[in-house]
């Protein structure tokens, strides 16, 4: 949530922050009227709770006619004060819900608009000429058939649509893949984790998940916990009502976790083989920093990931993510996305968002410097979605009798196989 304080004083800064993100301006002036009523209830409150004690005192001391007109009094004391505290609680619950559905506030250099507003920052890699090659790219699924390494079709028979088997070397590459980014991980510092894959409501509410993007969100009714759709949900509540000292920061997880996600409104997208599927493994970098080095961290979660990728030596571009694609928790969020062959245009692999103090204040995380204890900022960062990287790995490493090449950078962790063989013709 954003700070009371700040909308206080510069309304037209929140206002102009849902206007980017697409979202409901008069959110910001219904949220203006009940934090003032929260205020003045209170102020009501204490006022007549001083009066009611001040009274209490005057009492035993009063004459017998007087002591009749001030217990009169205290009754009607007693009702006021109630009143008014049911008042200030009433404020206060609307004042709590209304904030929770304002989005963080947008950072002023993020392009303004839709989904297609991005701004490319940068692009990396040379795109495969197939044409000059003299062959016809296979796309993923094909390619993942070849080589027994992808079933979708007993992934339909056994969970629906959108599952899917990694078999043989598919299964290998996943686990490739994921030790490979845990290393790269662990040489920057991160903390290795394993995460759990099931959160409470509080956790799931804290990260920002159960606004715009409940409806893409597994519930288990029957015990009230929420699938996680990135292990991002359980990094940023590891410490939740917790006060971190300054000089323990930065603190950088990266963990793993399978990731669950309903693909709400994806109906006939991508329905082909494994990009976008309803559950999935993926190495998640999260950082606590203070709220000044949060943009010097997002910068460097971004490099981390372009590392990654250019290792993987996958084309690649970095786009500057539009306001309404924002999502409620980020101030400001980079994407990377490869370029898929079979589709002829970049996709989403990575993505690192700035969530400022968004998400510690709904978790009431918060750093001590000196004497002073203040929220501080989280940010996020994937550094490897597996479907995907394996789809991009894939497509743009294939050969024309059906091998895919492996990337140096995983062959350690594929017994030091450099090719990837068809099983099958």
């Amino acid at each position: 949530m954003i700070d009371l304080r700040l909308l206080r004083e510069d309304p037209d800064r929140v206002r102009a922050s849902q206007r980017a993100r697409g979202e409901d301006v008069a959110l910001v002036d219904a949220l203006l009227s009940a934090d003032e009523r929260r205020r003045s209830s209170g102020v009501r409150f204490d006022e007549l709770r001083a009066e009611q004690k001040s009274l209490g005192k005057l009492i035993p001391k009063a004459t017998a006619d007087e002591k009749a007109e001030l217990l009169k009094r205290a009754e009607q004391l007693k009702a006021d004060v109630k009143a008014a505290d049911a008042e200030r609680d009433t404020a206060d619950t609307e004042t709590q819900e209304l904030l929770l559905q304002l989005g963080n506030l947008v950072h002023p250099d993020v392009p303004v608009g839709g989904e297609e507003d991005f701004v490319t920052l940068e692009t990396h890699g040379e795109i495969r000429d197939f044409t000059a090659e003299g062959f016809e790219p296979k796309d993923h699924l094909e390619l993942g058939t070849l080589l027994g390494a992808i079933d979708t079709e007993r992934g339909a028979k056994v969970s629906g649509s959108r599952f899917y088997f990694l078999t043989g070397v598919g299964a290998l590459l996943e686990l490739a893949l994921v030790n490979a980014a845990m290393a790269q991980a662990t040489a920057a510092g991160f903390t290795p984790m394993l995460t759990p894959a099931l959160v409470r409501p509080q956790s799931m509410a804290g990260t920002g998940f159960l606004g715009q993007a409940a409806q893409d969100v597994y519930h288990l009714d029957k015990d009230d916990l929420y699938l996680v759709g990135t292990s991002e949900v359980a990094l940023a509540a590891y410490h939740m009502d917790e006060i971190i000292d300054a000089d323990r920061l930065p603190l950088r997880y990266a963990g793993f976790s399978p990731c669950f996600r309903r693909e709400a409104g994806s109906h006939g997208k991508d329905t082909r083989g494994i990009f976008r599927v309803h559950q999935f493994d993926k190495v998640e970098m999260f950082s606590y920093v203070t709220p000044e080095d949060s943009q010097a961290e997002h910068q460097r979660l971004l490099e981390w990931e372009k590392q990654w990728l250019t290792s993987l030596e996958l084309p690649f571009r970095v786009i500057d993510v539009a306001s309404a694609d924002l999502g409620s928790s980020a101030s400001r969020k980079f994407d990377c996305e490869a370029w898929i062959p079979t589709q002829g245009k970049y996709r989403e692999l990575t993505s690192t968002s700035d969530c400022t103090e968004f998400q510690s204040r709904r978790l009431s995380i918060r750093v001590r410097d000196g004497k002073q204890v203040r929220p501080l900022a989280t940010l996020n960062g994937t550094l490897c979605a597996v479907p995907r990287t394996i789809v991009a790995i894939l497509e743009n490493h294939q050969q024309a009798d059906g091998s895919v090449r492996v990337p140096e950078v995983l062959r350690p962790y594929l017994g030091g196989r450099e090719v990837l063989e068809p099983v099958t013709k």
